[in-house]
């Protein structure tokens, strides 16, 4: 078969076709639950999946590139061409996509030498090297090789952040220089000079946007005189921040607009039709002044939620949709107004017998105690960055011996980045917040061990801010005198040290409820049947939660996040073990498996 772009329209073997397209992150989905989220979308009507690839997440460092489970790409598009459905592939380099770095490696910048999104040799070779790893994933999947790919874009809303054609022309050149022929598309905002500034003539100009659909394709057809008209990202919902309220959109406004969209003869990508979750420490975060870190959850308000199943936008989408184009009935249990207990094939009702699992953390052990199977320790003349340390993500432990019989004044030469938890002694003190700008601090007299548990909180994912280092930038000093030799360590946690682990599989239960952190509490819980669940960690304030070695992502008591999503393949049924590092204190040790949480949500 073959795919082009005609004058007005797009042609799938010479006859004008309508992508109906929706957005899936392979990597934000259980790669056993990918399956059930793409036969989802062709139940709404769409015709294609799109999907972002997260060069960092496939390269963690220097020489990795991991095709395996969770980032099995050439699966996930398998799966896609199984279902009937064609795919747009959108390896960046950079996606933004509220990912950590917006998919970018921190090694690639870790000696703050490489140019970011920019014509510079070394982040071209880079580019380089990851487009040849990919290619033989991508290139036999082509629709005029028999696979499911249509289109591919190249970098990705890059006029929002530069205009320079000429290293917009050399991504192009290495996208096709590793076989990829089917057409390439760009992707900015109907705003200003962005859609221009973005793309070159060989590229199809594409549209992202959520609102105002007459104004915005107006606007691309003078950009773009010839071709389908396409917003290629289009908006039906928003990301959450930690501290912020949770983002919704009116189902029937946002329907009204694609409709408006489609009886323009648009194509469509909707972003997002299942957003899915930032697992382990993988969202990203956002500083325009002010540092905003991105929920574990992505629901985005999307027709299918988090947890995948269908919302009242799924079934107003499908409306509109079927407008335009036939779509397949839905199974009983998907219909509006039903029960929306979904089995984890998603289309079956779940046995009602379900119910909430109670879970005691009865094992405890402080930080301190497993710091020697969680550390590798180095000395440094001044604090190192995380990236200096081949610190991806995480927490890193920064510890000094000072002799303060007066106390003093802590300040940090540049920046917090992210967040620093400072004790004296064993003993907290305060805490220091990039997003307050907080970079000094009170000190007591002693002497002794200072220490600072930094966590990074999400590398910031779109702007001129991507790339930067994390940790204690610029330094420590106590009223102004340098503190010139440093331990530190990152805490191997994602995935938890398997020597930690067999400490804490060790520890005999104790009662008790509160727990006083830096801590890990440790519970089991029995399961007869296996489906999704959300875990449920009220009383406690700030951490990251384990099920069975599956690193579920972060919480914080702050919101709007409630709870965690826990994807039913990573349970099983039986004894099924919960970890949770708490990193400051909590009321309670006693957790909960939820069936059915309002969306793990407050609008607070």
């Amino acid at each position: 078969m073959r795919f082009a772009i005609g004058d007005t329209d797009f042609l799938l073997d010479g006859e004008p076709h309508r992508i109906l397209s929706g957005a899936i992150h392979y990597f934000r989905v259980h790669p056993d639950l990918w399956a059930d989220r793409i036969r989802k979308a062709k139940l709404m009507g769409l015709n294609t999946v799109e999907t972002y690839v997260a060069w960092n997440a496939h390269a963690p460092s220097p020489g990795v590139f991991d095709l395996t489970g969770g980032l099995d790409l050439g699966r996930f598009l398998d799966l896609v061409h199984a279902e009937g459905m064609h795919a747009i592939v959108r390896p960046g380099p950079y996606i933004c996509a509220e990912w950590t770095n917006g998919g970018l490696p921190y090694w690639l910048f870790a000696d703050g030498t490489v140019g970011v999104r920019r014509n510079e040799p070394r982040f071209l070779a880079a580019v380089q090297q990851y487009l040849e790893q990919l290619a033989p994933v991508l290139v036999p999947r082509q629709i005029d090789q028999g696979g499911p790919i249509v289109l591919v874009q190249v970098e990705n809303e890059y006029g929002a952040y530069g205009s320079d054609p000429e290293y917009l022309r050399a991504l192009e050149r290495m996208h096709r220089d590793i076989g990829l022929t089917v057409p390439f598309t760009s992707v900015d905002q109907p705003m200003g000079t962005m859609l221009e500034d973005g793309s070159l003539p060989s590229l199809h100009k594409t549209g992202s946007f959520g609102s105002r659909s007459t104004e915005r394709l107006a606007r691309l057809r003078q950009a773009q005189p010839t071709g389908p008209l396409m917003c290629s990202e289009f908006w039906d919902g928003w990301f959450d921040s930690w501290g912020e309220h949770h983002h919704t959109t009116s189902a029937a406004d946002s329907a009204a607009d694609l409709d408006v969209l489609l009886a323009a003869g648009g194509s469509v990508n909707v972003y997002m039709f299942h957003g899915g979750t930032n697992f382990g420490f993988t969202n990203g975060a956002n500083d325009k002044g002010v540092y905003r870190p991105i929920t574990t959850s992505y629901d985005y308000d999307a027709p299918l939620d988090e947890a995948g199943r269908p919302t009242a936008k799924f079934h107003a989408f499908r409306a509109v949709i079927e407008r335009y184009a036939p779509v397949p009935p839905l199974p009983a249990s998907m219909q509006p107004g039903g029960s929306g207990h979904l089995s984890s094939s998603g289309l079956e009702a779940r046995p009602a017998a379900a119910t909430d699992v109670a879970v005691r953390l009865d094992r405890v052990a402080s930080l301190r105690s497993l710091l020697p199977a969680l550390t590798d320790w180095s000395t440094h003349d001044t604090t190192p960055t995380f990236d200096a340390l081949g610190a991806a993500s995480g927490f890193v432990l920064y510890r000094a011996e000072v002799d303060l019989p007066d106390g003093g004044v802590l300040t940090v030469g540049t920046e917090i980045r992210d967040r620093a938890v400072v004790s004296v002694d064993g003993v907290v003190v305060g805490v220091l917040e990039r997003e307050h700008h907080d970079r000094a601090i009170a000190l007591p007299p002693f002497t002794g061990t200072l220490e600072l548990l930094v966590e990074d909180q999400g590398r910031v994912d779109y702007g001129p801010r991507i790339g930067e280092p994390k940790g204690l930038v610029g330094g420590v000093a106590v009223d102004g005198v340098p503190i010139a030799r440093w331990s530190a360590s990152p805490l191997a946690l994602d995935p938890i040290a398997p020597a930690a682990l067999d400490v804490l599989a060790a520890i005999e239960p104790a009662d008790g409820e509160a727990l006083a952190g830096p801590a890990f509490a440790v519970g089991s819980f029995h399961l007869d049947t296996v489906q999704d669940r959300y875990l449920c960690l009220d009383g406690f304030r700030k951490g990251v939660a384990w099920v069975n070695g599956f690193c579920l992502g972060r919480y914080w008591s702050r919101g709007p996040q409630q709870t965690l999503a826990v994807p039913g393949p990573v349970l099983r049924a039986g004894r099924n073990e919960l970890v949770v590092f708490e990193v400051h204190a909590s009321a309670s040790r006693a957790a909960c498996l939820l069936v059915e949480p309002d969306l793990g949500h407050t609008e607070a």
